[in-house]
């Protein structure tokens, strides 16, 4: 279904460098993923009415691609960073940039940065300078599901809520957040 590849497609992404832990230069966007082979990180919270957890390690890396342990391919770009099928964070990282992602013939994602510069918290800590992320993607009937992504810099992903629109309605189906994260190779911040 729609929502379950997506999110998990979503919680597989972790943050960006080349090989040999050298900070990618890239674009802007790779300090809101510090990859690195070793990279992890665990989050926590409810899915679909259930409790969630999720466990995402960076296990290798091969010419600036890096796979993690849900065997999604993360990679930074000029652009932004990118899964296989879209990009999750794109530049400039500033209120109002857009960009949009056909992940399948039936699948049109809209992004839109609706939060720069701003302060975010998880149980992991608290962060400066966190990015948020709207995410609308319509099936093929009249839902819509939306999700918001708050990325942390040197951190990565930090938070992801979604809910499901229907006819006129907002239903919860997640939020998950990281709750504790050990990076190889990358400075930490101090919460």
């Amino acid at each position: 279904m729609m929502r379950g590849v997506w999110l998990g497609g979503l919680l597989s992404i972790a943050c960006a460098t080349t090989g040999k832990g050298q900070a990618a230069q890239v674009s802007p966007v790779a300090e809101y993923y510090p990859l690195a082979v070793g990279n992890t990180w665990a989050y926590e919270g409810t899915m679909l009415g259930g409790p969630a957890k999720f466990d995402i390690h960076i296990l290798s890396e091969d010419q600036g691609r890096f796979t993690d342990s849900q065997q999604n391919v993360l990679r930074v770009d000029g652009f932004g960073i990118r899964d296989e099928k879209r990009y999750l964070l794109r530049t400039p990282l500033e209120v109002g940039t857009k960009w949009n992602n056909v992940v399948s013939i039936s699948s049109y994602e809209q992004y839109s940065i609706i939060e720069a510069g701003q302060a975010c918290d998880a149980p992991a800590g608290a962060f400066k300078g966190c990015v948020v992320v709207e995410s609308r993607n319509k099936d093929e009937g009249s839902r819509l599901l939306v999700a918001t992504l708050t990325f942390a810099p040197r951190v990565g992903l930090v938070r992801i809520e979604t809910v499901l629109e229907e006819n006129g309605k907002r239903i919860p189906q997640s939020r998950i957040e990281l709750v504790k994260y050990e990076l190889k190779g990358a400075a930490q911040p101090s919460p």
